[in-house]
């Protein structure tokens, strides 16, 4: 429950796909690329690209759902995008203990925007500070449990990964290599499946 790379800056109505394909186009953001074979999770307004493993769009994975039905999914798509959600949560858990522990986040915007960043910035430094030198945290350890949700007043999106039409991406991200990323979902998804019909 780390944050691994953090930018400051943006207005909170610019989509995070735009954020994230300028600092990809950008060769001095210091963005942390994936290593070969390894992906980040994204959510539905991200499409796959080699590096970024994103969910089937039109698919829901309510986490709630699938355990009122005793955790049993009858469709490999929505197995993936149960196990894909269920990865996600970890940084919405990070989110959690950030706005549990620095209350000053509630009211950040109280101070100017070049305050904001530096307040923020240093917020996210201290929690993974005390997670790498407090283990026994309390409260690191009252949101590491799975299925935790981020508070009530979180700006997470629906559990549901819905679009209609094709999507539009930003220059740069979801390019040439879409296909080749689909192939490989749909790769992990069956032997995912396949896996769990043993």
């Amino acid at each position: 429950m780390l944050f691994t790379y953090v930018v400051m800056g943006w207005e909170g109505a610019i989509h995070d796909s735009r954020v994230l394909t300028t600092q990809l186009e950008n060769p001095n953001s210091g963005f942390p690329h994936s290593p070969p074979g390894k992906y980040y999770l994204v959510d539905s307004g991200y499409s796959n690209k080699s590096g970024y493993l994103a969910l089937f769009r039109n698919i829901p994975y309510h986490l709630q759902d699938a355990r009122a039905r005793g955790g049993r999914i009858n469709r490999p798509t929505e197995l993936f995008n149960y196990r894909h959600a269920s990865l996600r949560n970890c940084i919405e858990r990070c989110f959690g203990v950030l706005k549990a522990r620095f209350l000053i986040l509630r009211y950040i915007t109280n101070f100017s925007l070049v305050r904001q960043r530096e307040i923020a910035m240093y917020c996210c430094v201290l929690h993974n500070f005390i997670k790498l030198h407090n283990m026994d945290d309390p409260l690191f350890y009252r949101f590491d449990v799975d299925g935790v949700m981020p508070p009530p007043d979180s700006d997470d999106e629906d559990n549901t990964a819905s679009s209609s039409g094709t999507t539009a991406h930003p220059r740069g991200y979801g390019g040439n290599d879409e296909n080749l990323a689909n192939t490989m979902r749909d790769h992990i998804m069956i032997q995912m499946y396949l896996h769990y019909n043993m």
